[in-house]
């Protein structure tokens, strides 16, 4: 990390802070109109997958659902029920859309995911030891974990993750690392274990048990659709979120390093720890804006949306301040996210003979 003193650090915490209070001072009825035009959008495809699936016995038709109901899906869970869950609308006064009311279309619980993604990860953002989201625990993506012959198969690992995203991220607060260790007691987990179950089981119901009953005819079409839905959600926001964190120039820290730290050292660690990723409206609709994950990091409960028009002024403090400013094209991003996983997963020895010594 870009060392800076603490007149460098106030600086830059000054020059971060002028771009937020421009935008909170700016909120108002066109963020409104926004979210509410993208409620809208996600319950027009999600009525639309779920009419059409019965008729799925037709390819072009079942396609057109499950791509439909998979696009309802990511939606939710990126645009609306990840920045709802950050506060970013908790200002209009709407239940609805409030951060401590809002339950998302996923297996995790929202208590859960405030508890370790709003506090643990963006408080100790990539800091090893202490953000749990940076590999979650399956992962090697740094020297600071020492190598281990199960690592040789993490791209599988990987994989299976992101197969299965909204049941890893679901089970990400069992921190079963630590149970492994002694660290923690199973029985210490029960309380969250029977919320898990109750959202886990009320998710699973509604998707694999009752929309294929209620259209017993074609009950394995519906399931089918369902399940390609939820594979769709699963991969595209695992990918988004592995582009936003683990790209190969995003960096790591350790606690020691950030003790005590101030709000401009807490600034700088977003900046250099996260990373964007180009695209279109599109893409960046679909991934809940967090193609701007450097902008996310730093500003967390502004409006999504507003982040393409203030990441012109987050580069210019960048280059003032001399920090990198991770971007570029997704499929860029992405393949040094593989290069990452695959790199770590060599013992450290071949590992430097094959590739050098990653950063």
């Amino acid at each position: 990390m870009k060392q800076m003193t603490e007149v460098q650090l106030q600086e830059l915490e000054q020059d971060l802070d002028t771009i937020r209070d421009e935008v909170l001072a700016d909120l108002g009825e066109r963020d409104a109109r926004y979210i509410r035009r993208v409620i809208r959008l996600h319950r027009a495809l999600e009525v639309g997958g779920r009419v059409m699936m019965p008729f799925g016995f037709i390819p072009p038709i079942f396609v057109a659902a499950t791509i439909s109901l998979g696009l309802s899906k990511i939606i939710e869970n990126m645009e609306i029920g990840h920045n709802v869950m950050h506060g970013q609308y908790d200002w209009m006064n709407d239940p609805s859309l409030h951060s401590q009311t809002y339950e998302w279309d996923t297996a995790c619980s929202s208590d859960s995911w405030r508890r370790t993604h709003n506090f643990e990860h963006h408080t100790y953002t990539n800091i090893i030891g202490k953000d749990r989201d940076y590999g979650y625990a399956l992962l090697r993506l740094s020297d600071d974990k020492k190598w281990h012959p199960a690592h040789s198969l993490q791209f599988l690992n990987y994989i299976l993750l992101s197969v299965f995203f909204q049941w890893g991220v679901s089970l990400h607060e069992l921190e079963f690392e630590r149970i492994r260790r002694g660290e923690v007691r199973l029985r210490d987990k029960l309380p969250f274990l029977r919320d898990l179950l109750h959202k886990g089981s009320r998710q699973a119901f509604k998707d694999y048990v009752f929309f294929p009953l209620i259209t017993l005819p074609v009950a394995p079409i519906v399931l089918a659709g369902n399940l390609g839905a939820n594979l769709m959600r699963n991969l595209w926001s695992s990918t988004v979120i592995f582009c936003g964190h683990f790209t190969q120039d995003a960096e790591t820290f350790n606690e020691k390093d950030c003790e005590n730290e101030s709000k401009g050292h807490w600034y700088l660690r977003q900046l250099t720890g996260s990373s964007n990723f180009t695209g279109n409206k599109w893409v960046h609709l679909l991934s809940g804006h967090l193609s701007y994950q450097i902008e996310h990091h730093v500003f967390p409960d502004l409006p999504a949306h507003r982040y393409p028009e203030i990441s012109g002024k987050v580069q210019a403090v960048c280059r003032k301040h001399g920090i990198g400013y991770n971007t570029g094209s997704f499929g860029h991003q992405y393949s040094t996210v593989v290069k990452r996983i695959l790199t770590y997963s060599l013992p450290d020895p071949l590992r430097t003979k094959l590739v050098g010594q990653p950063t």
